[in-house]
């Protein structure tokens, strides 16, 4: 009898609860690990979905109406020409992505570094991950070039990749793919006959409005998925809500058909009262609008200031346009770090940071590297605030780096640089702050 798939905790979810078990135990604790967006829900939402409470029964599998109607305008006025009927909700984007895997069958392509449950949901589903590296700079998108390598070499050893996954922006590294290498792997994956599953769900938090990440649905229409949701860009995680867009013609019904099939099985319905204030929020009124500004503004400031801490410390860091994660390198540190702490690899790291300092982090093997590189995730979403006066303080302020809760926890990630270093890490964005 076969044995089934290894079935281990998300490294995300596991950290938060070890740093949760250490909190009540009385220790002094930094959660730079976790995904959660650590802000409040935005009232108006929140009054849409106790009016909503009484909206007990299945509904639609898709979805309904209203919510599949709301989704598809939200992608129109993104540039991707969007019908209701192409629209599938979900129990949140991770179950539809997981689903999505199910539904297309064969192997999947992975980006290197990735979300850490992409590889872990094809494995939990019976098929195999193709990781393959992303471009410097440029995370989130597996190398076309080497995409192609892998799938061909993948066929040639009997097996069957089907599926090639992307996300954009990129959690971990808080970057964005350029649009030629979309476009680039978009041919390949034409070229291939692979189903392209882009995850945009941080596609709101993109700093610079002029400069946001191309969808590879612009370059291969008939054979990508899309999906999103709302727990990045209007921090309601606990609520579990996501979207999927398939895309027309025989492919795109093929899948959906298949999709159908397995939510069926699998979540029946999303929660009602959910989509109906789902489906307010993504007719994007300006209160939805405002809020969503607020957050991707007060996301791209602390990560900066946080950024600025590690490259003074002597890491490597490509510039992060969207998210609130950083994902620094600390190579150059290698032999100092060795010689004092005796960290050997990004594990060491990351373990050194957790149990010696008590800020937890994620190593660069949680996104599917090697654990030799020294590189670790760094999230700076629950900084905010422990409370949600405090994050509400946070995301209307002019200045949220001269929050004294903020403040301080950039001080003691400088502090905790400097000893880990040797360098002298002083807050730049604090100097001439009172």
């Amino acid at each position: 009898m076969p044995h089934p798939a290894p079935v281990t905790m998300s490294p995300t979810l596991a950290a938060d609860e070890a740093l949760i078990r250490r909190r009540l135990a009385g220790e002094q604790v930094l959660s730079l690990a976790s995904g959660e967006i650590g802000l409040p829900v935005l009232p108006e939402l929140a009054e849409r979905l106790a009016l909503a409470a009484d909206h007990n029964a299945y509904g639609p599998v898709a979805g309904s109406p209203a919510l599949r109607a709301a989704a598809a305008g939200y992608w129109e006025r993104r540039g991707l020409a969007t019908t209701a009927d192409a629209v599938v909700a979900g129990p949140g984007s991770k179950p539809l992505l997981f689903a999505l895997m199910l539904a297309v069958g064969g192997d999947v392509v992975v980006p290197v570094p990735s979300w850490v449950s992409y590889a872990a949901q094809a494995r939990l589903g019976g098929l195999r991950p193709v990781p393959v590296a992303t471009r410097p700079g440029e995370g989130g998108v597996p190398d076309p070039g080497r995409v192609r390598e892998a799938v061909l070499l993948a066929r040639a050893a009997g097996h069957d990749p089907r599926c090639v996954v992307v996300t954009l922006p990129d959690n971990p590294t808080g970057t964005i793919a350029s649009p030629a290498t979309v476009e680039e792997l978009a041919e390949v994956a034409r070229e291939l006959d692979l189903v392209i599953v882009s995850d945009e769900i941080y596609c709101d938090l993109v700093y610079d409005g002029a400069r946001p990440g191309v969808s590879p649905a612009v370059f291969a229409p008939e054979r990508t998925v899309v999906t999103t949701g709302l727990t990045k860009s209007l921090a309601v995680g606990g609520w579990r809500l996501g979207v999927a867009r398939l895309p027309e013609g025989p492919l795109g019904e093929r899948v959906k058909g298949r999709l159908l099939g397995v939510a069926s099985q699998i979540w029946s319905s999303t929660a009602a009262p959910v989509q109906a204030a789902a489906a307010w929020a993504f007719t994007e009124p300006p209160e939805v609008v405002a809020h969503v500004a607020a957050g991707r503004r007060l996301h791209g400031t602390v990560v900066r200031a946080v950024g600025s801490l590690f490259t003074a410390a002597g890491a490597e860091l490509a510039p992060v346009r969207a998210t609130s994660y950083l994902y620094p390198d600390f190579e150059a540190a290698r032999h100092h770090l060795d010689r004092v702490h005796g960290i050997r690899d990004g594990d060491d790291l990351a373990l050194v940071l957790g149990e010696r300092y008590g800020v937890g982090v994620l190593p660069g093997s949680a996104f599917g590297e090697s654990p030799g590189p020294l590189r670790v995730r760094v999230a700076t979403s629950r900084l905010y605030g422990e409370s949600d006066a405090e994050r509400t303080r946070a995301l209307c302020a002019a200045d949220p780096l001269r929050l004294p809760w903020i403040r301080a926890s950039l001080e003691r990630v400088a502090e905790v640089l400097t000893d880990l270093t040797g360098v002298c890490v002083a807050p730049p964005a604090l100097r001439n702050r009172p």
